[in-house]
């Protein structure tokens, strides 16, 4: 007599036996690209909007311009809209090399799509990665990233302050146009917040900090920011391997991406102005954790905790104490670690005589001496890089060396960018192993 169950068992069997061919089958998408070399060439981090007169899309495309550190044979970009309040809708998206301007190689032109659909609608509070497409990407090279907004759009998800040009059309779509119908330029990234690039045994360093890193006064188009620069070097000390600085050639490449924003804290969110952006401790996942193969992070960040508060309407109550950021520093620390990141603590930099009021007082000089100290000696990052030593002047340390001051005596010019990415020994990338508490 046939069981009653034999019908059962069989579909039973069936599934079982499919779910094992499926397991076994490469997937198309996702699964068969984990792991497999995505590495950040650029990215920024994404700050509110002003609270007044945010920059509005209606109808029109826009083409953001941005650099890439390495190169690679496939790209994707992330978009965001982790700051907005309601649904975005791109309708189309489109990654180019630059020429000039907004002029784009139309040869090298992919249109982008998004879970195979050339649209994509953000929820509020997210990020969206699209679909990889095949480009060869150099290093060094200028992106043309083109996204329409149907409708009105406000990019309460931007980065304000790109130093940058990138490029507003007139209305209409014009994401793929070889010729572009600029109606206004803009200085700021909008929605975009990251660039990858497949390079198998590739792997990134982050840059995270505030507008010292971000690169307030320098040279706009010209990628003059302190990472911009330490990305030639890398590039230049492996084209030049295995006669390279010491470990540099058993360097991975390395790609850099600024996760820098200016008027950043460490330990508190800005309150009133919110273009300063999630404090550091709020942010870390999403600019760090999140970013394609990171393996390290440059940590420069704390001199507007010490000089904000009692300036503007920032009560002065809000300023730390040195252990107040050690404290902060450490939980950095620790979270970087719990993921295998190395993470270099950089020192901070001179602000005597700064131009902004109230900015500066000896008190708030003493916290900044306090924390170098600890970052130089403590022992608790993977390795140093003393900022502070190589912007500060001989004879009065407190300050900038004037051929390094943009103006203000707090931010660096060009130069001193330059002098920036010269202090950071190469050698802290080679891979050694990161230290253990």
């Amino acid at each position: 007599m046939k069981s009653s169950f034999a019908p059962a068992r069989r579909r039973l069997l069936a599934a079982t036996l499919s779910l094992a061919a499926l397991a076994g089958m490469p997937s198309a998408h996702a699964f068969s690209e984990a792991g497999q070399g995505w590495a950040g060439t650029w990215g920024t981090a994404p700050a509110d909007a002003a609270p007044k007169n945010p920059e509005t899309f209606t109808g029109q495309t826009v083409r953001l311009v941005v650099r890439s550190s390495i190169g690679g044979g496939k790209v994707r970009i992330r978009l965001s809209n982790e700051l907005g309040d309601t649904p975005l809708r791109i309708d189309a998206a489109h990654v180019a090399l630059r020429t000039s301007g907004a002029g784009v190689d139309t040869a090298s032109g992919r249109v982008l799509t998004f879970g195979g659909r050339p649209f994509v609608v953000i929820p509020l509070g997210a990020p969206v990665l699209s679909d990889p497409v095949d480009l060869a990407v150099p290093a060094q090279a200028d992106l043309a990233v083109s996204l329409y907004l149907p409708g009105e759009a406000k990019a309460a998800t931007i980065h304000g302050n790109a130093f940058q040009t990138s490029y507003v059309s007139q209305p209409g779509n014009f994401a793929g146009a070889a010729t572009f119908p600029t109606q206004r330029t803009i200085t700021s990234w909008p929605f975009l917040t990251g660039v990858d690039v497949m390079a198998p045994g590739a792997g990134t360093i982050v840059a995270l900090g505030d507008s010292i890193t971000d690169g307030s006064n320098t040279t706009r188009d010209a990628n003059r920011r302190w990472p911009d620069v330490l990305a030639r070097r890398l590039q230049a000390a492996r084209a030049k391997a295995p006669d390279g600085p010491a470990g540099v050639q058993s360097v991975a490449q390395l790609g850099i991406v600024n996760r820098g924003i200016g008027g950043n804290r460490l330990l508190r969110d800005p309150g009133e102005w919110p273009p300063f952006g999630r404090a550091v401790l709020a942010r870390f996942d999403r600019d760090v954790l999140a970013t394609a193969g990171v393996r390290h992070v440059v940590l420069l960040i704390g001199i507007n905790d010490i000089g904000h508060p009692g300036t503007g309407s920032m009560p002065a109550a809000e300023g730390p104490t040195a252990e107040d950021l050690i404290a902060g520093y450490r939980q950095v620390i620790a979270r970087a670690r719990t993921h295998g990141i190395a993470i270099h603590g950089a020192t901070l930099t001179p602000f005597e005589g700064t131009t902004f009021p109230g900015y500066f007082t000896a008190p708030k000089e003493a916290v900044r001496q306090a924390v170098n100290q600890w970052i130089r000696e403590g022992g608790e990052f993977d390795s140093v890089i003393d900022f502070d030593r190589a912007l500060r002047d001989p004879a009065r340390p407190a300050r900038l060396q004037a051929k390094y001051d943009s103006g203000d005596r707090l931010h660096p010019n060009d130069a001193g960018m330059a002098a920036m990415a010269e202090a950071i020994p190469l050698e802290i990338f080679s891979g050694a192993k990161v230290r253990q508490r």
